[in-house]
């Protein structure tokens, strides 16, 4: 279906094509500021690392729902190999196919385009089957380190899970604001913690993928009003599967990486940083989540730490 009038409306409030000039490609990553940066390594108390990454595995959380979306397979290109002939020092080396959205992964800039344009008023045509991404592309990132900001909804609402129909309102997101005993604001990371991932952590890979809590089309509003940086969940898709709006496909998707220039994340496992901001008292940390920089690429795999 076409995209309806209420998604225009929120596209045009939270718009922010030539924000930081016409040549930008990075989007709200400008927002990550030398000082930005600053302040959230005054966040760092304890130095307790906590890892938020999924294992790169072949069972991994793709269920062949997408179409291309491979797990990773891994296979050995040379075992003990003493390629410098008998006696010498041998050596084993391995390679990887796999999506680059496969796992835990940020979304690029050029993952979705809507009305034929991409982020910044670039046309959609600017992704080519042999270059990829030709502007926007992922290795155009610059270093994701900023302050984090765990908004645990389910912790909020007084459950591990919420239900996978469950779409994550501004007023959600307020109360796990409160909850976590901070103020959002500009330049932060965002991590939104519905408790998905347990289903996947349990060895169900098809509960995880499907029906998924998800954030809301009123979302990126808010996100937009805090001038947040990136946001990322512990879901499989992002946005509430299926849609809230019968038909309407990754509106949140279009708001958030089109029409905002927010990188978003998927299948960030953020089970162990809950337990642990709860077990603190509190939901900022400096967060390293370096994107790959492949070139030309829609997305990437990440290894994001947060540092307590």
């Amino acid at each position: 279906m076409p995209l309806p009038q209420e998604f225009h409306d929120i596209a045009a409030r939270v718009n922010n094509w030539g924000r930081w000039g016409a040549d930008d490609e990075i989007g709200t990553l400008n927002l990550i500021t030398d000082e930005v940066v600053r302040a959230a390594a005054a966040t760092v108390r304890s130095g307790r690392r906590i890892p938020l990454a999924l294992p790169l595995r072949q069972d991994g959380v793709q269920t062949g729902m997408i179409p291309g979306r491979v797990n990773p397979l891994h296979t050995m290109t040379a075992i003990n190999q003493e390629i410098f002939g008998p006696g010498t020092v041998a050596t084993s080396d391995d390679a990887v196919t796999m999506g680059l959205q496969a796992a835990t992964h940020w979304d690029g800039l050029t993952h979705v385009s809507h009305s034929g344009r991409l982020y910044n008023n670039r046309p959609a045509g600017a992704v080519t089957a042999h270059a990829g991404a030709t502007v926007l592309g992922i290795e155009k990132a610059t270093p994701i380190t900023s302050r984090g900001v765990l908004l645990d909804v389910a912790r909020a609402h007084g459950t591990d899970l919420l239900p996978g129909g469950h779409a994550v309102t501004p007023e959600d997101l307020d109360a796990a604001e409160e909850l976590a005993g901070t103020t959002v604001r500009a330049g932060d990371i965002v991590l939104v913690r519905t408790g998905q991932l347990r289903h996947y952590l349990a060895g169900d890979r098809q509960a995880y993928a499907f029906p998924s809590p998800g954030l809301s089309l009123r979302t990126p509003e808010w996100f937009h009003a805090r001038d947040v940086a990136a946001v990322a969940n512990d879901t499989l898709t992002f946005e509430i599967f299926p849609p809230e709006i019968e038909d309407l496909w990754m509106p949140v998707h279009a708001l958030d990486l089109v029409e905002m220039g927010m990188l978003q994340g998927q299948n960030w496992n953020l089970e162990e940083l809950a337990a642990a901001c709860a077990e603190e008292g509190r939901y900022s940390f400096f967060l390293s989540a370096m994107a790959e920089p492949f070139v030309g690429g829609s997305g990437t795999p990440v290894a994001p730490v947060a540092v307590l």
